[in-house]
């Protein structure tokens, strides 16, 4: 019974490597406020004095990975938010609007004066004079479709127009709907997502749920309502006409446009188109600043599409008003005095610095592209966390200890054995999840649980076949040991695949904490394998080699 020496030595290096990457999880707060100075300072390009201070507590040349935290270990909020898509509707035909009435003023001989009529949310309704030109209308309208860009919606028409009477009534067709939603909710994922990485949190948890909901987890935020006012603020700047001013919101504006009220100017509405001229999905920079007054504000910098369209206006319309509008406020409208040609510009109004610094950090982020409605909230304080910790951390001791005492009792030696291929086999653990990035969860050490008494399930097989061996009166004690790993082999392999097969549809099929408890036990059958067939081979051959006995007792 002899292992080769390159497969000995691979093996220890394996063992030896998992215990100096799991080692940081041993000095964790330690580590952390190590790997938190040394990301602030690669991200400012400079350490202060504290943070070169925090990056000398662990020497850079061990390895510094850790098994992070999830929301139930650490605390933090929950947020299960709804996205309402019909306001994207809503704005594509806000959007299609000018682009329809240039379109038909080429025909102003054939349909007369053309008017943009109030409609239902999502539609657009436009009014012809002339009866008799309906058709050419229509046929402008379609000619302003687009075929439907997915899989599902292949050769359908991105618009369905119908007529009633003297109106054109526009809508999206159901394809083009079934693709803007799907659009909607991946943007508003990496939106979030973007947020949420700003403000540099740990790890966290943003995925899609159902049809318009989205899943937001955040360990070690302070609040549910602190990652509300994060992400729940759509930051959604456009550039707008302004048709005249009102003194009530309840102002009549005509079809096209809103009444909006000014952020600064209490008492003041603005009457505005809708159709934007310039929105900030073109902006591709924001930075808090200071106006000439030396007061908090943020500047900005169009794309050339944004630029050229910005520059357009301006020169086309000295003299007149525009509106800088925020979330559904104007935040000013000054006066245009001249061409903007250079794409840049600054926001003033009545900022702090903090709020020009927020600004700037969502407006980078981009815009949500609907609004969202927060359905459930939930705040996990880092007491909670750590009285999950401390429970898990007993579970886990509880049973190792059970799991080991009915090993050493039910094998003596051997036993013992397995109880340190087991120890070894959750040191493997934290060294995969520390080494990929993982996430450990309360359903993660439920996982971890169940490992231990998967993983000396292996050793039940082997040593139950050597026993086999052994009373089918085996030539030597090297034969059972032999047959007893070869033997059982097959059946370990048949064990843990199914188990895996399970793990695996957990995850792809589960969410949140189930994916949790998946990746903790997919990891603990593979390294169970591993120091089954493995370690615990190589630990019995050096025993054996060592002690040389003539008969073996299992």
């Amino acid at each position: 019974m002899y292992t080769p020496l390159w497969k000995r030595l691979l093996i220890i290096a394996v063992v030896l490597a998992g215990f100096a990457i799991a080692m940081p999880n041993l000095f964790y707060s330690t580590v952390e406020t190590h790997n938190d100075a040394k990301a602030a300072a690669e991200k400012a390009g400079f350490a202060t004095t504290e943070q070169e201070a925090d990056m000398a507590l662990w020497p850079d040349w061990l390895p510094s990975g850790l098994v992070n935290l999830g929301l139930d270990l650490r605390g933090g909020a929950h947020l299960l938010a709804e996205v309402k898509v019909e306001d994207v509707y809503k704005s594509r035909m806000d959007a299609l609007w000018p682009e329809l009435r240039d379109s038909l003023r080429d025909l102003r001989d054939q349909t007369g004066a053309i008017r943009r009529q109030p409609a239902p949310v999502g539609e657009l309704h436009v009014r012809i004079e002339k009866p008799e030109g309906m058709q050419a209308a229509v046929d402008a309208v379609n000619a302003l479709a687009a075929p439907v860009v997915s899989l599902t919606g292949a050769g359908s028409s991105t618009l369905d127009v119908t007529v009633d009477g003297d109106v054109i009534q526009i809508r999206l067709s159901e394809a083009e709907k079934t693709a803007t939603d799907s659009r909607t909710m991946q943007q508003s994922l990496e939106i979030i997502r973007r947020r949420v990485d700003e403000v540099g949190t740990r790890e966290p948890t943003i995925q899609r749920q159902g049809d318009d909901r989205i899943l937001i987890q955040v360990p070690g935020i302070g609040s549910a309502a602190e990652l509300k006012a994060l992400i729940g603020t759509t930051a959604k700047l456009t550039f707008n006409s302004v048709v005249g001013r009102a003194a009530t919101k309840d102002a009549q504006a005509p079809a096209g446009a809103s009444v909006l009220p000014s952020m600064d100017e209490e008492g003041v509405y603005y009457i505005i188109e809708d159709a934007p001229v310039v929105t900030g999905e073109e902006l591709v920079d924001a930075q808090p600043s200071f106006d000439q007054n030396s007061s908090p504000a943020v500047s900005f910098r169009f794309d050339t599409s944004g630029a050229r369209k910005f520059g357009e206006y301006t020169s086309a319309h000295i003299g007149a008003p525009f509106a800088i509008v925020l979330d559904g406020e104007v935040i000013s409208a000054p006066v245009i005095q001249s061409a903007i040609m250079g794409g840049s510009g600054i926001i003033t109004g009545n900022f702090s610095v903090e709020e020009s610094t927020k600004l700037a950090v969502l407006l980078r982020a981009g815009a949500l592209p609907a609004e969202m409605t927060f359905l459930e909230e939930r705040t996990i304080g880092p007491e909670l966390g750590q009285d999950s910790i401390d429970a898990g951390r007993s579970a886990t001791l509880i049973a190792g200890g059970a799991v080991g005492a009915l090993m050493i009792a039910s094998y003596g030696l051997f036993g013992t054995f397995a109880v340190v291929a087991l120890a070894i086999n959750m040191v493997l653990i934290f060294a995969v999840l520390s080494l990929i990035g993982g996430t450990l969860t309360l359903p993660g050490i439920a996982g971890l649980v169940l490992t231990i008494g998967m993983a000396v399930d292996a050793n039940v097989l082997i040593y139950e076949r050597m026993r086999d061996e052994i009373r089918n009166g085996a030539k030597s004690a090297t034969k059972a040991i032999e047959q007893g790993f070869e033997r059982a082999l097959p059946a370990i392999i048949d064990a843990n695949v199914t188990t895996l097969i399970t793990a695996g549809v957990l995850f792809f099929l589960g969410a949140g904490p189930v994916r949790g408890f998946a990746v903790t036990l997919a990891i603990g059958i593979i390294t169970s394998v591993f120091t089954a067939i493995n370690v615990t081979r190589l630990i019995v051959e050096l025993w054996y080699n060592w002690r040389k006995p003539k008969t073996i007792v299992v």
